[in-house]
């Protein structure tokens, strides 16, 4: 068909027939959107659920049910189970009806080009959008503010009523501030100004007044990450986490893989290494938290490793205190967690190795270890690159099992952690998107081979 053919959509021929089903589309856009609107401010109030039970007995006639809801109010859980059922049918329900409203109105455009250009952005420009928003913008947000200066106490946020007339105002804060030097204006004019100022450490920022609004750019947040002997600790450990938690949830998920690939109930095998996959990583360590559970000597041991090392008559070990097998003890649980996954994938990986090449090996003289360093191996290279940088990042960004467990005491702290705590504990936003910025940097090359790997085995050509 010609691009520039039309097509008639509209079989009718009556121009109020037509009119009048592209009216009651949009009367049916008008209402979901009312109904959307309507869930969305039933869904931010908690008394909303009572209040509409009151009004529905009130229509009802039901006196006595509505004076006994107002005496003892509506139970909490049925309160949450009325707002997530509103939430699930107006919202599922709510975005159908939209685009099926969108759709029959784009089916209606006569013109075969346009209504083809359009109906694209329509069905996946709210996808690009939401992406935009809740992915795109975070991210580019979260870089400007890693570059922003904390220096509260020392240039303020905002410029004094009793200079902002004045021509040199970055000059004039920085005269009186602690441990700040005014060094050169790089930009100054009216109502917007640029300036170069030494910190108390010998670093430089910038301070952009823009306004009445003051602005501190610099490097500070990456220098605390890199310089900071906490962040030292958290660096350390991930690097711990990393290297030991990649390796081991990968080497055992190959080894079983191998193992129970040859053994007759290899889907039950499978389901009890799998199992703890489907655990949260919360989950997981409570349960944990409960295994490394400690007493001091002489106590009874409730955690079942220290019950097993009296039971041999040695002291019990406090496993969440001590470094830095503290560390280690964390380690372990991402690995029970990740082994499974690693396993599924390469067990799948080995099914595909051709028997014909292993029979060839065998007939060359290899035995089984030869086989499998030699042949096996190689054949599922992409499946192992694939697993090990799904774990990678995995690990590199671990939170729950170190916040859950020890909070980052003990010398525990990982990156993600320190992140948590610099920024709704100390309130310090630009260092927590400093590091946020950091753990960026590091995916982005694992990503780089991930989709390299994944392009060398035919996928995403």
């Amino acid at each position: 068909m010609a691009a520039n053919q039309t097509v008639p959509q509209d079989n009718s021929n009556n121009p109020l027939e037509k009119w009048g089903r592209i009216l009651l589309s949009l009367l049916i856009a008008a209402g979901v959107i009312l109904a959307l609107r309507w869930s969305v401010t039933f869904l931010k109030d908690k008394k909303a659920p009572e209040q509409l039970l009151l009004r529905l007995y009130d229509t009802l006639g039901m006196d006595g049910a509505a004076t006994a809801l107002r005496d003892v109010g509506l139970n909490p859980f049925a309160s949450k189970l009325m707002l997530a059922m509103v939430a699930m049918v107006l919202g599922v329900a709510g975005i159908w009806a939209l685009f099926w409203v969108a759709n029959d109105l784009i089916g209606r455009i006569s013109n075969f080009t346009l209504r083809e250009k359009i109906r694209p952005l329509v069905f996946v420009g709210p996808a690009v959008l939401l992406l935009t928003v809740f992915l795109v913008y975070p991210a580019f947000n979260t870089m400007y503010l890693s570059v922003t200066e904390d220096i509260i106490g020392r240039v303020p946020d905002t410029v004094p009523e009793e200079i902002i007339s004045e021509s040199n105002i970055a000059e004039l804060l920085t005269k009186d501030a602690n441990k700040v030097v005014f060094g050169r204006y790089l930009i100054n004019l009216p109502t917007f100004e640029i300036a170069n100022v030494t910190l108390g450490d010998d670093s430089t920022a910038w301070i952009v007044i823009r306004g009445d609004n003051i602005t501190v750019f610099g490097l500070q947040n990456y220098k605390f990450a890199f310089t900071d002997p906490s962040m030292h600790i958290a660096f350390r450990n991930n690097i711990l986490w990393l290297v030991f938690g990649t390796s081991f949830s990968v080497a055992l998920g190959l080894l079983i893989a191998t193992l129970v690939d040859r053994i007759r109930r290899e889907s039950l095998a499978k389901s009890f290494i799998f199992l703890p996959l489907a655990i949260s990583f919360v989950g997981a360590s409570v349960i944990w938290k409960f295994v490394y559970a400690w007493q001091p000597a002489g106590r009874p041991q409730i955690g079942i490793l220290n019950a097993f090392v009296t039971m041999l008559g040695m002291e019990p070990v406090a496993w969440l205190i001590n470094p830095p097998i503290n560390t280690f003890a964390l380690i372990l649980i991402m690995i029970w967690l990740q082994t499974g996954f690693a396993m599924v994938i390469l067990s799948a990986a080995l099914k595909g190795v051709p028997s014909e090449l292993l029979e060839a090996a065998r007939i060359d003289g290899a035995n089984e270890i030869q086989i499998f360093f030699s042949v096996i191996i190689p054949s599922i290279r992409g499946a192992i690159i694939t697993v090990s940088t799904t774990i990678f990042i995995a690990i590199l960004k671990v939170f729950d099992i170190v916040y859950v467990m020890t909070s980052g005491k003990f010398e525990t702290e990982v990156i993600a952690n320190r992140m948590f705590v610099e920024m709704f504990n100390f309130r310090n936003f630009g260092r927590a998107s400093a590091l946020a910025v950091i753990l960026l940097v590091v995916v982005i090359p694992i990503m780089v081979i991930n989709i390299r790997n994944l392009r060398k085995q035919g996928i995403n050509q």
